[in-house]
């Protein structure tokens, strides 16, 4: 440091204490930022890099912003992965012997951040604390912006720390070299990155008795409270404050709740969806009918973590019945919760103290909503609702200070006065009556000096380096006696004067003025600090009404979507009637939605392999099952006429096509890594669903593996599953697999075409109408024919026509399936009818109406052109693959289209 000025020496040693941050610096009313730091900071937010002498020769490299809009740029640094130390004067310039002291305040990190401007009101910010050790794995959770702590323990290993992880979804780590390695390998795998801190060593025994007072902590297993003393003591480093909003630990052991990897939270689209990662359009859009904050956070935890408590799923499934059948109490309970704001956070800004007084007002307006919300919760009738009103704690005393002490319309900064109302403190108001009477005299000051002067221009202003002064025109200078004029200032067109009466005024008005903003913001200060002795009942108080908000949002759903209460089946078997997928509906408004009943039974059968077309729905199918499973064990009522079903205790899903190219794994392995997991980790009580079983291989080792899998799942895990595939060949599994049953999506093939009907339906498919999906898509003309071409050649076989139109149905289609209306409308256009049965290779189709040899020197009769349509359908017809009622409805429309051209009368 040697040869530096004072303030750079301060710098540097300051820096010392954050070399792995930016170091914001504050020097009057900029944050200056140099050397690295500087170039870094320029670079990232694109501001001017200047430079300084430091007592160098050279000058160092330095950029600055202004500490009035830090919070924009700090939020942009930390955004990008980046921390930010914060370094504020920590003494007053004014009686400060050579440079003033500086420190710094606290670290901003993306897992620390405060401001929610950045974060989102409904989305958690979690930081997550993490030990391994002796093959367990602990883990501790923490959103510093609501002050919840999370922490569990399990058994170290690659996916069950993937599964928990995907809960909290953190932006930050802290753990010892092993933990870390596992949370990065877990994050990478969900598309995140995460900033991680090394940090051993034992537990801090002694510290977290002091920060949780109430925990018995000898209850825990060792790797919790290693994963809570690294966090707790990261967050005390970097925040540098008291964490008085941290004080509950909550601890749960990940068996409570349904296990749900990555690929199926993806694949069932149940935060966000697949194609965009948006939320719209997620299980979690469509169940968010919430009136705050808090409880759209407590709706999506529900919603990450399903129960596998049958009498805590029942308890609120009575309360969502409760709310379900009484709309007016409903819709009165969700106005009153509209007016509540934000609790946990408006606790956090208390216990970090930077609420100002408009948070205090928020709270004392949510506070005086309490009473309402309890009594409408008894009235419902519901014992779980009476419960939680009965638990809820008014806070009426905190309503009351709050309401007399804090004016209705305080200003933002708390440093401007105007916060107190008038009333509350006898010293304050007499305060407030000595500026208002000095201002007073001010005025009365300026009419007489007009008068004595006769200067109708002459006025009296105030500014902060001055103070108050006379302000005199050069026109009318003239006019002003002499003696009694003290010059202040000099401007362009006028002079500022000051006199005797003025100046011993002014000091009266200016202290009082003075005092009284620096007494307002103690008073303000000593009733925040009072508050902050309360936080355990406010965040108590919050956690009941996210609760009620999130039960209330299940039931405004449940009711205006018609769905109903699941029932609970004891032992394995698993029955929906009439079930609908819950988005697909939704988001196809004016379209009817086809139902499908599903069964897995013990008896009738736990395995069903469905075949069918393209686009017929059978994704749909299938996540449906799980997604109304899942809406059970959440609490909600589910999208269905009647269901009974199990507690599942894990959904395995294997949908849509992925890889993994950073980590060098093709579609085919990334979908055998996933039967691999579910091959170790299904139980009994599992579901399973793997859409396209074998694909991404030869025809050949993908039938053999699809068939493998399937009879593993049927003879070893013994667990539910769906498996579609357009491998027909394996239909034959259900005359050597007892507890697998077929089933395929019903096809209407008529004279007009074929549609698909979105039925499931007993009994195994044999047609794909996989290259008419691929004319719906758009391919070129050329490529589709070619394809039908080699599909009916099977060798020397001549090309077949092209495959018949598709005419959509009522049913909702399956979403990640379907096909444009103008892909259809040009397909309907541009495709001849026929039947693709005659273009499969190698099945030879006798025609009934083969062409009967004529005379060389007979000519062909010549048939009307609406005979020559239906004849020539006739001769394609695969009458060997109708049932009996196809063919009496192709004939029927047959008679029909010769009745209405007037060939048949």
């Amino acid at each position: 440091m040697a040869g530096y000025t004072p303030m750079m020496q301060q710098y540097l040693a300051v820096k010392e204490e954050a070399r792995d941050a930016l170091l914001f610096f504050r020097l009057g009313d900029f944050y200056e930022m140099f050397f690295d730091d500087a170039l870094l900071a320029a670079r990232e937010l694109e501001i001017t890099l200047t430079g300084r002498g430091a007592g160098q020769e050279e000058r160092i490299p330095m950029c600055g912003v202004p500490y009035h809009s830090a919070e924009g740029y700090i939020s942009k640094l930390v955004d990008k992965g980046y921390k930010v130390a914060i370094c504020e004067q920590v003494e007053d310039p004014a009686t400060a012997k050579g440079v003033v002291r500086r420190e710094i305040v606290r670290i901003v990190t993306p897992g620390t951040v405060m401001e929610t401007k950045s974060l989102g009101d409904a989305v958690n910010n979690f930081i997550v604390g993490a030990a391994e050790e002796a093959g367990r794995f602990g883990l501790a959770a923490c959103d510093l912006t609501t002050g919840e702590l999370y922490v569990t323990s399990f058994a170290a290993g690659r996916e069950t720390v993937k599964n928990e992880l995907n809960v909290y979804r953190p932006a930050e780590a802290v753990g010892d070299d092993a933990a870390l390695a596992r949370l990065h390998e877990a994050a990478r795998a969900g598309g995140r990155t995460l900033l991680a801190t090394v940090r051993d060593g034992g537990p801090d025994e002694s510290a977290l008795s002091e920060q949780f007072p109430d925990e018995r902590w000898e209850r825990h297993e060792r790797v919790r409270l290693l994963a809570v003393s690294r966090l707790v003591g990261y967050l005390g480093e970097t925040q540098k404050r008291s964490l008085d909003h941290v004080r509950a630990v909550k601890s749960y052991d990940p068996q409570q709740y349904m296990a749900l990897d990555a690929f199926t939270r993806r694949n069932l689209e149940l935060t966000e969806t697949v194609r965009d990662r948006s939320r719209k359009g997620s299980l979690l859009w469509l169940l968010d009918r919430t009136r705050t904050a808090m409880g759209a956070r407590q709706l999506k935890r529900w919603i990450d973590q399903p129960l596998l408590d049958r009498v805590a799923a029942d308890d609120r499934l009575d309360a969502v019945e409760a709310l379900h059948g009484n709309w007016m109490l409903r819709e009165e309970l969700r106005g009153e919760l509209s007016e509540i704001y934000d609790l946990e956070r408006l606790v956090g800004r208390i216990a970090y103290g930077t609420a100002n007084a408009r948070d205090l007002n928020a709270l004392g307006r949510s506070l005086a909503r309490i009473p309402a919300l309890q009594q409408l919760c008894a009235q419902l009738g519901s014992a779980p609702l009476g419960r939680l009103a009965e638990g809820m704690d008014a806070c009426g005393d905190l309503a009351d200070a709050i309401r007399s002490a804090i004016a209705d319309e305080p200003p933002v900064s708390v440093r401007e006065g105007g916060i107190i109302r008038a009333g509350f403190h006898e010293r304050l108001d007499e305060l407030k009556e000595a500026s208002r009477n000095g201002k007073t005299w001010i005025a009365e000051l300026e009419r007489q000096e007009r008068d004595a002067t006769g200067i109708k221009s002459l006025k009296i202003g105030f500014n902060k380096v001055f103070g108050y002064y006379l302000e005199v025109t050069r026109a009318n200078l003239g006019a002003l006696p002499e003696g009694r004029y003290e010059r202040k200032q000099t401007l362009a067109n006028a002079e500022r004067f000051v006199t005797p009466e003025l100046k011993e005024k002014e000091a009266l008005i200016l202290e009082a003025e003075d005092r009284m903003v620096d007494l307002e913001y103690e008073l303000f200060a000593a009733l925040r600090d009072e508050i902050a002795v309360h936080i355990p009942r406010l965040q108590r108080l919050a956690e009941q009404l996210s609760a009620l908000d999130a039960l209330q949002s299940l039931a405004e759903v449940s009711a205006e979507r018609r769905y109903v209460r699941p029932k609970w089946s004891d032992g394995f078997d698993l029955k929906i009637s009439d079930g609908r997928h819950p988005v697909v509906e939704a988001v196809a408004e004016g379209s009817a939605f086809i139902a499908n009943h599903a069964s897995l039974t013990a008896d009738d059968g736990a395995i069903l392999l469905i075949t069918g077309p393209n686009m017929a729905g059978k994704s749909t199918y299938m996540r449906q099952v799980a997604m109304i499973s899942i809406m059970a064990q959440i609490g909600c009522f589910v999208p269905a006429k009647e269901a009974a079903l199990p507690m599942i205790d894990r959904i395995f899903t294997r949908i849509g096509a992925a890889d993994d190219l950073v980590g060098g794994q093709s579609t085919f392995m990334v979908e055998m890594k996933d039967i691999q997991v579910m091959t170790e980790q299904a139980t009994e009580r599992s579901l399973v669903i793997i859409d396209e079983l074998g694909r991404g291989t030869s025809t050949e080792e993908g039938m053999a593996i699809a068939q493998a899998v399937i009879e593993y799942v049927h003879d070893s895990v013994g667990c539910k599953a769906l498996v579609s595939t357009h491998f027909h060949e394996l239909a034959h599994l259900e005359e050597t697999l007892p507890r697998l049953r077929n089933g395929c999506m019903a096809v209407k093939e008529s004279a007009d075409g074929v549609t698909f009907l979105r039925k499931l339906v007993a009994g195994a498919a044999d047609s794909s109408y996989g290259i008419y999906c691929a004319q719906l898509a758009g391919l070129p003309d050329s490529i589709v024919q070619r394809a039908y071409g080699l599909l009916a050649s099977g060798g020397d076989r001549p090309s077949a026509p092209a495959l018949p139109v598709l005419r959509e149905s009522a049913a909702a289609a399956d979403a990640p399936e379907t096909a444009s209306r103008p892909a259809l409308a040009r397909a309907e256009e541009s495709l001849p009818l026929a039947s693709e049965a005659t273009v499969r290779p190698g099945i030879a189709q006798l025609s009934l109406f083969g062409e009967v040899a004529l005379p060389a020197d007979k000519p062909r009769k010549t048939l009307p052109a609406a005979d020559e349509k239906i004849v020539g359908k006739l001769r394609k017809l695969d009458i060997m693959r109708m049932t009996p009622l196809q063919a009496l409805e192709w004939l029927n429309d047959a008679r029909n289209q010769l009745m209405e051209s007037g060939e048949l009368s």
